[in-house]
């Protein structure tokens, strides 16, 4: 999600809120265009993103850089921004563009209609547009945007929580040391010149003030600057007026305020919630060439607000409450005292003007779930994949048509043998990562609850031994510098014994002449072409699903993706329930019609300790400070885990694939986790294979079980008890 300013990082809080909702295993990241809405971010959504960071420049290496560390699937922009190459380059990584809160204002469109010709093609970027109004949508369709993916679906700032986060205490305790009760004047969002000769609001809000306390002895003025940089021209202003102020920054306990005095607000991502405190509230931007900030806040906590005539960047939502009586306005800056002074002075005015302001505010809420439902549709259809620039691509085409003609000379030299059992190979068309392993114990265990005894055929990836075909019983304790770290997992889930031999027929021969097994599952298998087998089952990685969408070194596919036609059946692993993952489904339906597509679920369910392997409950280290490190394929599958099962680790560290950890690795990993205050680090169940013994002093060390189920089981059970062999 791409926000720029401190108002669209508030309007994104309940979107983000119902996207984390309905499907948790959301990775959501957040862009901000401002050191303000950086520090409203990390203050807002510290529970709701995974990320908060600066926008990139629109450049389009430093923007493609990025996506292809995210690898988004979805790229929601707020508002009113147009990033020509974030754009095209989101749409050219796979990713779903949506447009949210879509505004073209009065000052900005004249600009827009003139330029037409440049943004009528990017216009047509966007998979859809939410725009805020009706007058927006008839607009982005008359730039060029096509009219079927532009529709009105409210304004986010109407869903905005009020009261969710209380007054800060200190403000309240200084406000309750006052000798009498203090009437509570906030100047909110107030801005400087646009221009020479513009008016600049804080001196229009000091001279008013001033002008108040006469009057109103007891008022007290909390002021507000929109921009941080103005905090320390502000405090002078008030200085040199001789205003008696206090700044909420150094606001301590010892402070006190006379009734006339004021508190400036040097604070950022406050100002929402000192609103219930006031009596008026004045919006700033709105004197002065800005064309005014958003008038919603206030009203949602029925205060009466004062605006001047410039609130051209919220026109429907200002004509709106003009006609319903729901705004006080003034066209001068010479207004504002006898306006503030008016409502001061009559409580029914206040209070009418209030509660009509909040009855339309609360009118048309809705907007963060018409978007949030958009958003899930069009990541559902995504297939994110990776990017080169073209001197890259020049530069790596020529190496993947290499890759692409050992492959099909391998496939088309080797004559496939036959075993005397039924052999299931389970494998992908990616570069590690699909969960193939644990899908092999899985699918062993489902085998056996059925009645029905297998093995397992492995490579044993990275194995230091010379031995050509090893042969182990189920559960046999054996050193993986023998195995491998995959063929490990397979012997010790104890379904059944483990074949390893970079020649599967060889190392099934010899195995089933030692334990004769109705099935063989073979692990890794789909590229695999000197055994035959009965059934070739290739795993989907929905975090990755299609290597990048090219074959190595242009992407991280092993094959072209025609090579799905050989699947007889299809597993997406990694599934949540929340999508349906049709953009997956679609590209594999493009190569294979009649395969089956099953989905798979894994789900954490404890912590095993690396010590001792005693098992502990999920919930055993709730609130402790912990840290994680993996050796994966697809690292972002363990970082996924680890949400789902509760945790957010302060330290995540990624090592390469089959990582074989030294004592020094561990010493650096004590050290990092020692600098980040980490009591316990977490690891997978394969890296734990590849770890040395004894293990240096370190923090307590667990590896995270997971549990995996087919959605629903009964027709993969069915599927896979109706092939040829032995099996029922």
């Amino acid at each position: 999600m791409h926000a720029v300013s401190v108002g669209e990082v508030v309007s994104a809080v309940p979107l983000l809120r119902r996207m984390r909702g309905a499907d948790p295993s959301l990775a959501l990241f957040v862009s901000v265009g401002t050191l303000a809405g950086r520090h409203l971010a990390d203050q807002r959504l510290a529970s709701l993103a995974d990320g908060v960071f600066y926008a990139p420049f629109d450049y389009v290496w430093i923007v493609r850089r990025v996506l292809r560390r995210l690898r988004p699937g979805l790229v929601i922009v707020l508002e009113t921004e147009i990033w020509p190459n974030l754009w095209r380059e989101a749409k050219r990584s796979g990713a779903s563009l949506l447009v949210v809160n879509g505004r073209l204002s009065d000052r900005a469109y004249p600009r827009y209609r003139r330029l037409s010709w440049f943004f009528a093609p990017l216009l047509s970027l966007p998979d859809e547009i939410l725009a805020q109004s009706a007058v927006a949508r008839d607009r982005y369709i008359e730039l060029g945007a096509p009219a079927g993916r532009v529709r009105h679906a409210g304004n986010l700032k109407y869903d905005f929580a009020a009261g969710e986060t209380p007054p800060p205490a200190p403000v309240v305790d200084l406000l309750r040391r006052l000798p009498e009760k203090p009437r509570v004047w906030i100047a909110a969002s107030t801005m400087p010149p646009a221009h020479p000769g513009d008016v600049d609001e804080d001196d229009v809000v000091i001279e008013a003030f001033g002008r108040l306390r006469e009057r109103h002895p007891n008022l007290v003025l909390l002021l507000a600057p929109r921009r941080p940089e103005r905090f320390e021209i502000v405090a002078a202003k008030l200085s040199a007026a001789g205003s008696p102020f206090v700044r909420r920054s150094r606001l301590s306990t010892a402070d006190s305020l006379p009734g006339h005095g004021v508190l400036l607000v040097d604070s950022i991502g406050e100002l929402s919630s000192l609103f219930p405190l006031a009596d008026v509230v004045f919006m700033g931007g709105t004197l002065c060439d800005r064309g005014g900030h958003n008038i919603l806040e206030p009203s949602f906590f029925g205060k009466p607000v004062v605006s001047g005539p410039n609130l051209q960047n919220f026109s429907e939502i200002a004509e709106e409450f003009r006609a319903g009586g729901a705004l006080a306005c003034i066209s001068a800056p010479d207004q504002l005292a006898g306006e503030v002074s008016r409502l001061l002075d009559d409580q029914p005015e206040r209070l009418r003007l209030g509660s009509a302001a909040e009855r339309l505010a609360r009118a048309r809420a809705g907007a963060s779930a018409a978007a949030a439902d958009t958003a899930r549709r069009l990541h559902d259809l995504a297939v994110p994949r990776l990017v080169h620039t073209t001197a890259g691509r020049l530069l790596l085409t020529p190496l993947s048509w290499l890759w692409r003609a050992g492959a099909a000379g391998k496939r088309s030299w080797s004559r496939p043998r036959r075993l005397p059992a039924c052999v299931i190979s389970i494998g992908g068309v990616g570069m590690g990562g699909a969960g193939k392993t644990p899908f092999a114990v899985f699918l062993a265990g489902v085998l056996r609850r059925r009645g029905v005894s297998c093995a397992f055929l492995t490579r044993g990836y990275r194995r230091r031994s010379r031995e050509r075909v090893t042969v182990l019983e189920a559960g046999a304790a054996a050193p993986s510098a023998l195995t491998g770290d995959e063929a490990q997992i397979l012997i010790r889930s104890g379904h059944g014994p483990v074949g390893i031999s970079s020649d599967r027929f060889a190392a099934g021969r010899q195995l089933l002449s030692r334990f004769p097994v109705p099935v063989l599952l073979l692990d890794d298998g789909f590229q695999h072409a000197r055994l035959a087998r009965d059934a070739d089952i290739v795993l989907i990685d929905t975090l990755c699903p299609f290597g990048g969408g090219d074959v190595f070194p242009l992407g991280t596919l092993r094959e072209p993706l025609d090579s799905l036609a050989r699947a007889s059946a299809f597993v997406l692993t990694r599934t949540q329930p929340a999508r349906q993952y049709e953009g997956i489904i679609r590209v594999l339906r493009r190569y294979n019609r009649t395969a089956p597509v099953f989905r798979l679920r894994s789900y954490p369910d404890g912590w095993v300790s690396v010590a001792t392997s005693e098992p502990s409950p999920l919930s055993s280290f709730a609130g402790v400070r912990a840290g994680a490190f993996c050796g994966l394929g697809n690292p972002a599958s363990f970082w996924l885990s680890l949400r789902l099962a509760g945790y957010r680790p302060a330290l995540q560290l990624e090592f390469p694939d089959h990582h074989v950890y030294s004592t020094g690795d561990l010493r650096r990993i004590h050290e990092q986790a020692r600098r980040h205050q980490v009591e316990v680090l977490f690891t997978t169940e394969k890296d734990t294979m590849n770890l040395p013994s004894p293990l240096p002093p370190m923090p307590a060390l667990y590896w995270l079980r997971l549990s995996h189920e087919i959605v629903p089981p009964e027709p993969f059970q069915a599927w896979l008890l109706g092939l040829p062999g032995s099996l029922v």
